[in-house]
């Protein structure tokens, strides 16, 4: 038995340096980037003409992926912590719950935009089930905000951990959109309770 879960820890551990070596050698500001590679070779939904907002943007690994893969599209970042210049990505320093914050978003798309990402979490505090429920509320946050700026057949990404307010979060999703699935990528950590959600096409 403890032989076991030696061998297992060993794992885990090497899952998590692959990505963190891989995150260096590739310029990516955080192993998190190989989340979005995994998560857009499913679905495809990142192209050369995207209009892209990401939420909870710091460090900028999300943006980093979007860039490579956006030409003449728009992307916006947010969040409430600084974020390094990242070429061909505009960056909001802000609160998606100030009013303002979100009047400049729809200002700088000035039209409906295609894809909304959100790798949001809350600092944790230890209390798994307490950072579980205040995620999802970052959640459903953005959820609301993707109902108002996505065109018709838009695509809304963001990170959730099972807990308490799962059921909450899907029960939205398929009330505002047609296509719910949710995708755990090989690239996040086994041990963890995050996945995230898919959804496309607004209702």
């Amino acid at each position: 038995m403890k032989k076991n879960k030696i061998s297992k820890n060993w794992i885990k551990k090497q899952h998590k340096d692959l990505y963190f070596k891989q995150s260096k050698i590739k310029g990516y500001r955080s192993r998190s980037s190989f989340k979005l590679i995994e998560i857009n070779n499913k679905f495809s939904f990142l192209n050369k003409n995207t209009h892209l907002l990401d939420l909870g943007s710091s460090p900028g690994g999300w943006s980093q992926v979007a860039a490579e893969k956006i030409i003449t599209g728009k992307i916006l970042a947010v969040d409430i912590k600084d974020m390094e210049k990242i070429n061909k990505v505009s960056f909001l320093k802000g609160d998606l719950s100030n009013i303002e914050v979100c009047d400049q978003i729809i200002n700088f798309f000035d039209k409906k935009i295609d894809v909304i990402i959100s790798d949001m979490a809350i600092n944790t505090t230890g209390n798994k089930s307490l950072d579980s429920y205040n995620t999802g509320q970052l959640c459903l946050n953005a959820m609301d905000l993707s109902f108002k700026l996505l065109n018709n057949n838009g695509v809304f990404l963001s990170k959730i951990f099972m807990g308490s307010i799962f059921n909450e979060i899907n029960n939205k999703a398929k009330l505002y959109f047609k296509k719910v699935i949710k995708f755990k990528p090989l690239s996040s950590r086994p041990e963890s309770k995050e996945i995230y959600i898919y959804c496309k096409g607004i209702r």
